[in-house]
């Protein structure tokens, strides 16, 4: 299941209910065409929840618009890694955004070079992109009323 989050509204349905319904979010997945593959376009949307076979790079856009009537401020955007795919690094954008990641199915962020997993036998080692399971912006600014944006981030299958 492809779910998103954002400003304090999180994943689960009892936490959504008391949550301020100030954002839209939305999600789109793009797949890139290899050259060739389409005529003209340069990708084509797929399903949200996995993967396009044959595909080189993925694009996962997530939209969001403050539509309420005030500034809406501490916005967290945060999107799962499809299971199917992996985080290509240094891909994720936003505007004025700090990206961090989670290796924990969403329940701890960081930056990359705060990341770490310990084997079954006690060794550390740092995470890499494709034991990424979130991604998410936290964005700088506050968000105007009615103002919207994009962050994304580029994926390839598994």
């Amino acid at each position: 299941m492809f779910s998103l989050y954002a400003a304090g509204i999180p994943a689960s349905a009892e936490e959504a209910a008391r949550a301020p319904h100030d954002l839209i979010v939305s999600s789109v997945l793009e797949r890139i065409a290899p050259p060739g593959d389409f005529e003209g376009a340069a990708s084509q949307p797929v399903a949200a929840d996995s993967a396009a076979p044959h595909a080189d790079q993925l694009i996962v856009s997530v939209r969001f618009t403050n539509v309420s009537d005030h500034i809406v401020d501490s916005i967290r955007i945060t999107s799962p890694v499809p299971a199917d795919v992996q985080y290509v690094p240094r891909s994720a954008s936003g505007p004025g955004s700090e990206v961090l990641f989670s290796i924990d199915d969403g329940r701890s962020f960081g930056r990359p070079d705060e990341l770490t997993l310990t084997a079954e036998d006690g060794t550390v080692r740092d995470a890499e992109p494709a034991d990424y399971t979130h991604v998410r912006w936290v964005l700088r600014a506050p968000l105007d009323a009615g103002a919207s944006g994009v962050a994304r981030f580029r994926a390839v299958p598994r």
